[in-house]
């Protein structure tokens, strides 16, 4: 909807215009089955459950409240729901099956390093599988749809300093069954205290 503003197609779309709901579509369809993806590693079930949160969302614009948050929080919370309600449905996974792959390989490495980054991000991605829904949901935020603290907060209902707490609490928790310090860690406690 050219030279239309973001919040001017949202009231448009609240009022039935289903082009308008189209373009929310578009604008927002990519960043929420990424998520959904993430959560559930699935890509047929991250299909579907992308479909229904839209198909919410279209149900329910008309009772839609702005509140002071982005209409992409809203979309969020809806996905949460939803794939909160997959994992109940599929309580037989103890974890949440981030598929292998997920994470972009070195292609045209040497093929030792290529082995060992291949064990390493086995190795992550079973420690990210033992975290608690909601801090998975954080990480994801944070560095698959490269949300700022701020909008994190937003979609997870939090303040600001919560979600930094809780990312905070969430890297030591990964350092520690890692056990070597994650990069963001180590740029960190450079800045603090100054490379040595």
């Amino acid at each position: 909807m050219p030279e239309m503003t973001d919040d001017a197609v949202l009231e448009r779309a609240i009022q039935g215009d289903s082009e308008a709901f189209g373009a929310l579509y578009e604008c927002y369809v990519g960043r929420i089955y990424n998520y959904i993806y993430y959560r559930t590693g699935n890509v047929y079930d991250a299909e579907d459950l992308t479909e229904r949160v839209f198909m919410r969302a279209l149900r329910h614009i008309r009772n839609y409240n702005h509140r002071g948050l982005p209409f992409s929080a809203w979309l969020y919370r809806i996905a949460h729901n939803l794939v909160a309600n997959w994992h109940r449905d599929n309580s037989r996974r103890k974890e949440i099956p981030l598929e292998d792959g997920v994470l972009s390989s070195n292609p045209g490495g040497f093929p030792e390093s290529e082995v060992l980054q291949s064990e390493e991000q086995d190795h992550l991605l079973r420690v990210l599988r033992c975290l608690p829904a909601e801090r998975q949901q954080l990480i994801i935020l944070k560095f698959v749809d490269h949300m700022s603290n701020a909008e994190i907060g937003q979609v997870m209902g939090r303040t600001e300093g919560a979600v930094k707490s809780l990312y905070h609490r969430t890297l030591l928790t990964i350092r520690d069954d890692l056990g070597t310090l994650p990069f963001e860690l180590e740029d960190e406690r450079e800045r603090s205290y100054g490379s040595k």
